[in-house]
């Protein structure tokens, strides 16, 4: 029986579950928390993390795990954890205070503030002597010398609120092409022509970075551009992130060559670069994309599926106590498992100098096709595949009787649309119709659990209840997710549920003004109301909203809302050139006023049909509706006939239907 057990037993977050017999005694965030401070005039220390976060482990057992420390803590302040997967609203306040004072964030995140909710010291992971002298020092600093405290804070507090706030910038007629371009300038030169992705270490896989310079090279014919962004994702599907048996890429390599991975696989990731790799193999049918795209969603429906419908949200990096001991081997290992194959196992594999990690630990990795793997051995690619399969299941099989990682078994809202959108154009992309199956599934899913009567959206789902009202991310990704299902299902309920949660994100989210966003609905319990402007590894849910407001804006002839797309891209244009990777997702929606951008309706009884023969190509230009009648604005003048026809339009302007997908194809360049 646990020695200690705190508020935190009745949480729903997993990762508050995992601090709950800690000595410290932790809350969950409340005005209650907050309320005590005051009483008792105690400072509050808001601890934020999540479950699949390796240092917060680290802390927790190297502070939040003794007795001697949890004695300070306990004494002298209110202790509040903070998942911040469930609170991005929480966790962004802080992480900017933080940064603010110290110009670096990360997690664990540790923000002390007053009794009012206001900042005034912080900082990431701290050692356990480092901590215990932080935590005296801010006592007695509180308890001595108040008023210099309260004016720290009220400085602080004043830099948070007025941070990432955007002023209207006046539109001036058209988006200068050359920002762009400058944009593209500047950011080929923190390429990595040798290993991929950018020239540094840690290395993340960010995935709308390669949607959009995939979408550049591809519409301006930079050949330079394609060829990183097909060397970045081959090396990626290679390297130590991705998990080679099974498929699923972890978080990030901290390495330059995709070697260690920080062996945590999120949910985020994963639904993203779906969409990525389904994108990249349309645009050119490289069949190591189409491998990502069916391990990836294999592990996904056998580890991270719900029996509701929906995913989970991440798998923990370690496995009892150690980093990575789920995924790695040693040469002995594999010499006992694969006996006469491992020779050839461990070159296609790298268990040498290369793979080799720490305390004989290897990575598998790979620096070589299958098929050229294949023909250096001399033999036929159909023979190598069933011996690699082989070889792998036996790995697989001693693999699945090995403790495995944590698993954060929270639902939420907006990494199942991210992985929804995934779903469906691999469906497209490879045109396999279980993979849109799985996508309506959890679509459905969303539709059952997490929208509320009202038009509103719930945050998470965890042991069978939906808690914690959505956030700007939950309500852009979501309506994303429905604009793409409609567009690969036709079923026009997925269009109008997404015009429907666009004005009611309108209704309660939006900036008059700017045409921006706010993050969270209401500022009733955070000292500032936030704008999520760059696109970092998720894209920030403002420029998800801009996208969604041009896309719904040409399906339903609404030019306001197109307007307010070209508001809000307006209103940060001029800084995109400096820091391409921060606005990707702005940059792609930029192309779509700079250059040709389609809308495309299918009709006729065939059109569901057509329409997967169109999914097989890359056309990121468009946006494409249909069926054999309809009842969206675009449609409603597209008369319904047997035999398929395919209307061309631009700027809500057609041309004279074709019956021949390829005709519609060269008509949109």
């Amino acid at each position: 029986m646990a020695q200690h057990t705190n508020a935190l037993i009745n949480s729903n977050s997993p990762y508050l579950i995992q601090h709950a017999h800690n000595p410290v005694n932790w809350v969950e965030w409340s005005q209650e928390a907050f309320d005590q401070a005051e009483r008792e005039d105690k400072l509050v220390l808001v601890s934020i993390g999540y479950s699949a976060c390796h240092w917060c482990h680290v802390m927790e057992h190297e502070s939040f795990e003794s007795e001697e420390v949890a004695k300070v803590m306990n004494e002298h302040f209110v202790c509040i954890k903070v998942d911040r997967e469930e609170r991005p609203d929480v966790d962004q306040v802080y992480m900017n205070a933080v940064q603010l004072m110290t110009q670096q964030g990360g997690w664990p995140l540790n923000c002390f503030t007053l009794p009012d909710k206001r900042p005034i010291y912080g900082g990431t992971y701290f050692k356990k002597k480092q901590w215990v002298n932080v935590l005296l020092r801010l006592y007695e600093t509180y308890t001595q010398d108040k008023p210099k405290v309260l004016e720290y804070a009220k400085q602080l507090t004043e830099g948070v609120q007025v941070s990432e706030l955007v002023e209207k910038v006046e539109f001036q007629n058209e988006f200068d092409p050359q920002v762009i371009d400058a944009l593209i300038q500047k950011w080929k030169q923190n390429f990595d022509f040798d290993e991929g992705g950018g020239k540094r270490a840690p290395k993340f896989p960010l995935p709308n970075n390669y949607e959009f310079l995939l979408r550049y090279g591809r519409q301006n014919n930079d050949k330079t551009i394609l060829n990183h962004v097909a060397l970045t994702l081959k090396k990626m599907a290679f390297g130590g992130i991705y998990d080679q048996l099974v498929g699923g890429f972890s978080r990030y390599s901290v390495d330059m060559i995709w070697k260690v991975p920080h062996f945590e696989k999120m949910l985020y990731d994963n639904g993203q670069l779906l969409s990525l790799y389904a994108l990249a193999h349309q645009h050119d049918k490289n069949p190591v994309y189409a491998n990502v795209i069916c391990q990836t969603i294999s592990w996904l429906e056998n580890e991270m599926l719900d029996i509701e419908g929906g995913f989970f949200s991440a798998l923990d990096a370690d496995s009892e106590g150690v980093e990575g001991k789920f995924y790695t081997w040693t040469k002995e290992e594999l010499k006992q498992l694969l006996g006469d194959d491992f020779d050839w196992y461990a070159e296609f594999y790298n268990v040498n100098n290369l793979g080799y990690w720490e305390h004989n630990q290897y990575i598998l990795m790979r620096t070589a096709t299958k098929v050229d793997f294949a023909e250096s051995k001399g033999w036929s690619i159909d023979d190598f595949e069933e011996k690699l399969k082989s070889a792998n299941d036996k790995l697989r099989a001693v693999r699945e009787k090995r403790i495995r990682p944590g698993l954060d078994d929270k639902k939420l809202t907006a990494w199942n649309a991210m992985t929804i959108k995934g779903l469906a154009l691999s469906g497209l992309a490879l045109n396999n119709h279980n993979y849109i199956q799985r996508a309506v599934q959890t679509g459905e899913w969303v539709l059952k659990h997490q929208l509320k009567s009202d038009g509103s959206l719930w945050r998470s789902r965890k042991s069978g209840a939906s808690k914690i009202d959505a956030f700007l991310e939950d309500y852009a990704h979501v309506i994303d997710a429905f604009i793409t299902l409609y567009e690969t299902t036709f079923d026009e309920k997925w269009i109008h549920h997404a015009k429907d949660l666009l004005s009611f994100t309108q209704q309660y989210f939006q900036d008059e003004s700017s045409k921006l966003f706010y993050f969270s609905k209401e500022n009733t319990e955070l000292i500032a109301r936030k704008m999520e402007i760059n696109d970092n590894v998720i894209p920030a849910s403002n420029s998800v909203m801009a996208h969604n407001l041009f896309k719904i804006g040409k399906l339903y002839h609404d030019e306001g809302l197109v307007d307010d797309a070209k508001q809000m891209l307006t209103n940060i244009y001029n800084q995109m050139s400096q820091y391409g990777s921060g606005y990707s997702n702005w940059a792609m929606l930029a192309l779509n006023f700079n250059l040709p951008f389609y809308e495309l309706a299918i009709m006729g009884d065939d059109a569901l049909s057509q329409r997967k023969k169109l999914g097989e190509y890359y056309a990121p230009n468009m946006i494409v509706a249909g069926g054999n009648e309809g009842t969206i604005p675009f449609l409603e003048d597209k008369p319904r006939k047997k035999e398929v026809l395919f209307y061309v339009c631009e700027n809500s302007t057609c041309k004279a239907p074709l019956k021949e997908l390829d005709e519609a194809r060269k008509e949109m360049r």
